[in-house]
């Protein structure tokens, strides 16, 4: 018996309730156009003699959402296709609590969500669901841009051999400034004192010049009177 129209109905259900008793490999899978993609089934508890079916929804779950019955494994058939299936591109195996759908050369219209599916009596058990992205070329993820940080300023002391190296800082500045003020204050005191001294000799001198000139000047014209006077007793 190939199931048609009440599968199809049945699989509205899959894309919103997934059991966890079919555990579905993986979750999600991406890969080229032309590659070969391995899905598998596994049923968590036993189930004797039960088909497991595998479904196709092209679209993201939704109410328009469109399922297709892809095959299923039946133990005196073998593997039962659906309507308008390339089977040499689907394969099927199955042990004890295994299904394993094999799809070869996969194109960007294989893609969608599959799903497990076991009809039990009276309810309908699903997968998980793996969600399929067939794709030309994989998707470049853009690096982020970030902006460039400015580099600091290392400041290192001078080297005491080859003398290379900026001495810098607020620390450094500030004692150079400090040493020129220091030496411009001791400049200035220094020219304080001379003027001063200078002063004082300058003062000191002039009054004893006076005096020494005033005394020689009385000797002078002593030694000149006795002259004549020796001249005219002769």
């Amino acid at each position: 018996m190939q199931p048609r129209l009440w599968l199809l109905l049945a699989a509205q259900l899959a894309a919103l309730h997934g059991s966890s008793v079919l555990q579905q490999n993986p979750e999600y899978q991406m890969v080229q156009t032309n590659q070969m993609v391995v899905l598998t089934c596994e049923a968590r508890t036993t189930y004797p003699n039960k088909r497991i079916y595998w479904l196709r929804q092209r679209q993201a779950p939704s109410a328009d959402s469109h399922q297709e019955f892809l095959a299923a494994w039946d133990s005196i058939k073998g593997i039962v296709y659906g309507e308008k299936l390339d089977q040499e591109k689907l394969t099927l195996s199955q042990d004890a609590s295994r299904s394993t759908l094999h799809l070869a050369h996969v194109k960007p219209e294989d893609s969608g969500v599959y799903f497990c599916m076991i009809i039990g009596t009276p309810e309908l058990t699903f997968g998980t669901g793996t969600r399929l992205s067939v794709v030309d070329v994989f998707p470049t993820t853009a690096r982020p841009t970030t902006k460039p940080t400015p580099k600091k300023k290392v400041c290192r002391p001078p080297n005491p051999v080859t003398q290379e190296g900026l001495s810098c800082g607020p620390i450094t500045l500030g004692l150079l400034v400090a040493g020129v003020l220091v030496l411009l204050v001791s400049l200035g005191v220094a020219i304080h004192i001379h003027c001063f001294i200078s002063e004082q000799r300058i003062r000191f001198w002039c009054p004893t010049t006076k005096i020494l000139w005033s005394v020689m000047s009385k000797i002078w014209n002593n030694e000149r009177e006795g002259t004549h006077s020796t001249m005219d007793v002769s």
